[in-house]
């Protein structure tokens, strides 16, 4: 018998069109004699209804970003500034270049102009965001474990596990407004003029 892979509302993939679309209907197909649909079709509103092997779900990106997480912070010779010219720095004649892929390239760079700005603020940057995905198994761990407790936990708890899930929102939303800083309130919203 046919159990619905996807639910109601839920935006999914069709591979077969080449865009997205969220599911409007879950149409069962019954057979006379059958106590259960033997075929689940979906109606995504393109003029036909998909089977579930011609629908993807939408991705967590921040689940993509965690597992199996390559992260790491490179050295780049600094072009623009020989090491002499540059002792204050952290490490002389190069600034880091934080890399997201298994091979050395893709990631996240920072111009020279502005490394030497800062090369202190600019160098624990990198390392923060290199652990980012550690950070979010962390947040991700700590909230689990307060939901698991089933109101046990202590109120600090279930107060961290709450700011936890706030945070993990914020990741995986990228329609999410920006958040302020942990313990600080929101900054006003602020309507343009007309």
């Amino acid at each position: 018998m046919a159990k619905a892979q996807f639910h109601k509302n839920q935006k999914v993939w069709v591979e077969t069109v080449g865009t997205w679309a969220t599911i409007d209907r879950i149409v069962p197909v019954w057979a006379k004699g059958f106590d259960e649909p033997v075929k689940i079709t979906y109606d995504v509103g393109l003029g036909r209804d998909f089977l579930a092997h011609e629908l993807e779900p939408e991705r967590n990106l921040s689940d993509e970003a965690v597992e199996g997480s390559t992260w790491r912070v490179m050295r780049a010779k600094n072009k623009w500034q020989q090491p002499e010219d540059c002792a204050h720095h952290p490490f002389p004649g190069s600034y880091p270049v934080l890399v997201t892929e298994p091979t050395d390239w893709g990631g996240w760079r920072v111009p020279g102009a502005e490394y030497d700005r800062d090369p202190f603020k600019i160098e624990a940057q990198a390392r923060l965001l290199v652990n980012a995905p550690k950070l979010l198994r962390l947040a991700q761990a700590l909230h689990d474990s307060v939901k698991e407790a089933e109101g046990e936990a202590p109120p600090e708890m279930q107060r961290l596990a709450d700011m936890a899930a706030e945070l993990l929102d914020a990741v995986r939303d990228p329609d999410a407004p920006p958040q302020p800083a942990l313990g600080q309130e929101p900054p006003p919203v602020v309507q343009a003029a007309e």
